[in-house]
């Protein structure tokens, strides 16, 4: 196949708006990754003009970013929940749904396939998977595909098709044969879709194309770097002189310092000169200036991947403890990368949704090191009623315990409605039964209120009643103890 003809297979799928119409760049090369700008995109032999794609190149900063959110998402286990009639969730453990969540296929762990999908998801815009159905037509295999090499495609009806390539194993199993199949077996995660590329709006962007700029210009300062430091174009110090020297007498100077000051004579004293002085070369401030605007074009492709800066540890003001930095991530941008790859399992299986049923990956997983947090948050959700101190045993992994499965309260936690019904506290003349009557037993008295306050003269009365019976019974027990 000539040139012309891989370049038109290459930009087919992405350089037209409307089938077979023509589109100014920017131009993405999905193969081989990078974008061709609509000067360089007019050549259909840019690659021979010494001209390369802007953004192809991998950057540190950038899979800082994409490995934060790939292996995130694959540390958090998901499962299959419904509504049920009490009004809370049931886990469903039966499921198609809930299989796949655990064993996705016979050669990937379900952490392997949500690495690989988000990945994919964030690098490239898109994520495939192929779903195989088994003789109940459940979708009992995920097998992820290539996104370079993978697309959408529209029938004259409007139906959508994929064709689905770059997965070495499903392929040798199904013939080798290029795939065609309809939308419902096809797993397909995308992020926000561009007008500018076809079949719109069943292809996705990644944010790499808003922070393309940030990554050329690191590229190329990092690039220029490594050439500088290749070339040793830095000299340690430079020697000067009044006089004027031919080249071959300034050749001959080189020769004879560098014979003297360089290999195994490295460190020892040369002897100058004809006037020759030496000025030690010292650090500018370029290379300050060069590492401030790495600094910020790190910050800037942080920014447009919605990452915190304190989660890839280059800097930001810290949080007091890890559970308000990942509160706060997922707020930001993980939330949205859980919920939305959520939402493409829904798709496929057919879910009805929130509330009603749903999957859904558990974010307690990162707070898995943070056993402060996690048995704070655990306490009090106990004594706050929403867990029964055996829920939140089963959530630490401990047996149950007896009298543990009712959530419980201490008893002046009522609920405004029951507050006028509750007893107040009897006074003290009103008390309850008739002293000296079999049975009756005397309740204690309360302190009045100033409703119903006893005068001052009563309370004397039956304070000095009270210390005549307290005198008569000790009379009582001492003629009793001197009679025996």
């Amino acid at each position: 196949m000539n040139p012309n003809g891989i370049l038109a297979r290459i930009l087919r799928p992405v350089a037209r708006a409307v089938e077979g119409a023509f589109r100014p760049g920017p131009y993405y090369l999905p193969v081989t990754g990078g974008w061709l700008s609509a000067d360089v995109g007019q050549h259909t032999n840019w690659w021979q003009l010494g001209y390369l794609p802007e953004g192809g190149a991998r950057s540190a900063i950038v899979e800082a970013c994409i490995s934060a959110y790939s292996q995130t998402v694959a540390i958090c286990p998901g499962d299959h929940w419904k509504l049920n009639n009490k009004g809370g969730r049931t886990r469903v453990t039966t499921s198609a749904l809930a299989r796949i969540l655990r064993r996705p296929n016979a050669y990937q762990t379900i952490s392997d396939f949500l690495l690989n999908l988000t990945d994919a998801l964030y690098r490239e815009g898109n994520a495939y998977a192929l779903a195989l159905r088994n003789d109940r037509y459940e979708v009992s295999e995920l097998h992820l595909m290539d996104p370079r090499q993978s697309l959408p495609q529209l029938a004259n009806n409007g139906e959508v098709f994929y064709r689905l390539q770059g997965n070495d194993v499903i392929q040798r199993q199904l013939g080798g044969e290029q795939l065609i199949v309809p939308q419902r077996d096809v797993l397909h995660v995308r992020m926000r879709s561009e007008r500018y590329r076809y079949p719109h709006p069943l292809v996705g962007e990644s944010p790499l194309t808003a922070a393309t700029q940030d990554i050329v210009a690191g590229d190329a300062i990092i690039q220029q770097q490594i050439n500088f430091y290749m070339n040793q174009a830095r000299p340690s110090a430079v020697i000067t002189s009044d006089r004027e020297f031919t080249k071959d007498q300034t050749q001959e100077l080189r020769d004879r310092w560098e014979e003297q000051s360089k290999g195994i004579n490295q460190g020892r004293t040369p002897v100058l000169g004809w006037g020759l002085k030496v000025q030690p070369w010292g650090v500018v401030s370029k290379d300050a200036a060069i590492a401030e605007v790495l600094k910020l074009s790190d910050q800037r492709i942080a920014l447009a991947f919605r990452m915190p800066l304190q989660i890839l540890g280059i800097g930001g003001t810290p949080f007091a403890s890890a559970e308000l930095l990942m509160q706060s991530w997922v707020a930001l941008g993980l939330g949205f990368a859980l919920n939305h790859i959520e939402e493409g399992f829904g798709q496929l299986y057919q879910l009805k949704g929130q509330p009603e049923e749903y999957a859904e990956f558990d974010t307690e997983a990162l707070l898995r090191s943070s056993l402060k947090e996690r048995i704070d948050s655990l306490v009090k959700g106990v004594q706050g009623g929403v867990y029964s101190p055996n829920e939140a045993r089963a959530r630490e992994g401990l047996d149950e315990v007896k009298f543990g499965d009712e959530p419980r309260l201490q008893a002046q936690v009522v609920p405004l409605s029951a507050a006028q019904q509750i007893p107040s506290a009897p006074s003290s003349h009103s008390m309850p039964g008739v002293p000296g009557e079999s049975g009756a037993t005397p309740a204690k008295p309360s302190q009045p209120n100033s409703a119903d306050a006893v005068p001052a003269k009563d309370q004397h009365a039956n304070v000095q009643r009270e210390l005549d019976n307290l005198r008569k019974s000790v009379a009582r027990a001492r003629r009793r103890f001197t009679t025996h």
